[in-house]
């Protein structure tokens, strides 16, 4: 089994920049794939952000040019660093993983619980 557990949101002014964190725990053997999606009251889930292991990196077009993402494999750990902070960016982020777990076949999808990111006037 792993573990996904998200930090680094806040409330934050229009401009300004948040660090988020996933830091992924458990047997694991190998992290295939990190991606941040985010989902606003009333709407469906978008992806953000994503980064595989062979270094392919994708953003959604409403983030480009103001969100980072980023990963240690040391840690275990991405992050997500976001810039220019807008009011249409609140929303709670969560981080989606595809891990393969020591001793077994295949890749597993796992969630974070999410983190709040607000950005106000």
């Amino acid at each position: 089994q792993a573990q996904l557990v998200e930090s680094g949101g806040g409330l934050v002014q229009i401009g300004g920049s948040l660090r988020l964190s996933c830091a992924v725990s458990g047997s694991i053997s190998s992290i295939t794939y990190m991606g941040w999606y985010r989902q606003a009251p009333g709407k469906q889930r978008e992806l953000v952000a994503a980064i595989t292991s062979g270094g392919s990196i994708d953003y959604a077009d409403s983030v480009k040019g103001r969100f980072t993402i980023s990963r240690d494999n040391a840690k275990n750990t991405g992050y997500l660093q976001m810039n220019s902070l807008k009011p249409e960016d609140t929303a709670v982020y969560y981080c989606n993983a595809r891990i393969g777990l020591v001793g077994k076949l295949g890749i597993y999808a796992y969630w974070g619980q999410g983190t709040q990111v607000t950005v106000s006037s």
